[in-house]
């Protein structure tokens, strides 16, 4: 939080500055809250949105100003101006965030804060130069996008590991009842999944704006390019947590092969995890992986339930979505698994 106060502290000051002495705006009271408008928003937002954003207000501001100085501030100037506004954004730009911004911005200017001087379009340039100044203090001081990364990331790791040891579990207890909080665990993990992607795609256009986190870039698209796999991961994985309630609710066998293959790949999403963290070569990632899914490939074909088959399958398919997180391809990462066989017990 502290790096965030002294970045809207720094860039309110530096706007007003930049407004006052070197645009000659008097009272320049817009430059300073565009500032804190744009990096309030700029954490979990597309860059995009963010220069749709200042575009918004100092639409909506220009346009406010221009007509409320000369027909005055009431219900119908209200209406007039507000559809002005949207009007003019739509014709800039089909997105709501410029749409809604403007017509915002333009109330904003009708009702509390009318023009008082002949000034015009003033203000709307006071709003330019801080939100530009916003987003130029989100690219010199911005977060740190690899720890940002890793702790969206965490969640997803915790609930794959999660759900692979506490299956494990349940399938030595026999106990079937050990599996609702497994699901529950499962689609938290999925959530997180879901959001991971648009939260990398704000780091790395950050990151191709900031020059002091440009060394990051190499690991978000590390990042990038596993969190697929990842999703389908987890996916899969509550594909395993339920066939494994059913198999243990029904009384169905589960050979000892199926916990140590959910253990030993519970381990290769750790290792997986580490090795992202530390930018290394994924090497021990993927011989933890295959060493799951061959510990898994071997079920025995007589006196084992159709769950237990179901539950290798859906593990040999985990261990194929970590391959190809460690960056494979489809193709080499399932030729990497071991054959599936079928002895008899």
């Amino acid at each position: 939080m502290a790096p965030t106060i002294v970045q809207c502290s720094l860039a309110c000051a530096i706007a007003w500055i930049l407004a006052k002495e070197v645009v000659g705006h008097p009272r320049p009271f817009f430059a300073p809250i565009a500032v804190l408008i744009c990096i309030g928003v700029a954490s979990g937002r597309r860059l995009r949105r963010l220069v749709e954003l200042v575009v918004g207000v100092s639409l909506g501001v220009g346009v406010g100003d221009l007509l409320i100085l000369r027909i005055g501030s009431g219900a119908w100037q209200i209406a007039l101006v507000v559809a002005l506004a949207m009007a003019a954004a739509v014709l800039l730009d089909s997105g709501t965030v410029i749409t809604l911004q403007a017509a915002s911005s333009a109330v904003l200017v009708a009702t509390l804060l009318p023009p008082t001087g002949v000034g015009g379009l003033d203000r709307m340039v006071d709003t330019l130069v801080g939100g530009l100044l916003g987003i130029a203090a989100v690219a010199l001081l911005p977060p740190d996008l690899r720890s940002i990364a890793r702790r969206e990331a965490a969640e997803i790791f915790d609930a794959l590991e999660r759900t692979m040891l506490e299956t494990a579990a349940a399938i030595d207890g026999r106990d079937a009842s050990h599996m609702v909080g497994v699901l529950e665990a499962a689609r938290g993990g999925q959530s997180a999944a879901g959001r991971f992607p648009g939260t990398l795609t704000t780091a790395r256009e950050i990151a191709a704006i900031s020059p002091i986190r440009w060394r990051s870039r190499r690991t978000l698209r590390r990042y990038e390019a596993a969190s697929t796999p990842l999703e389908h991961a987890l996916g899969n994985a509550r594909v395993l947590a339920r066939r494994t309630y059913a198999g243990l609710y029904a009384g169905e066998p589960f050979p000892p092969c199926l916990p140590d293959g959910l253990r030993r790949l519970a381990r290769a999403v750790r290792l997986l995890q580490a090795e992202l963290e530390e930018a290394r070569e994924p090497g021990e990632a993927r011989r933890a992986a295959v060493a799951a899914a061959e510990t898994a490939s071997a079920v025995p074909s007589d006196g084992t339930g159709f769950s237990a088959h179901v539950v290798a399958a859906q593990l040999r398919s985990i261990a194929v979505d970590v391959l190809i997180a460690t960056g494979l391809d489809d193709t080499d990462a399932i030729a990497a698994l071991p054959p599936v066989t079928h002895d008899r017990g």
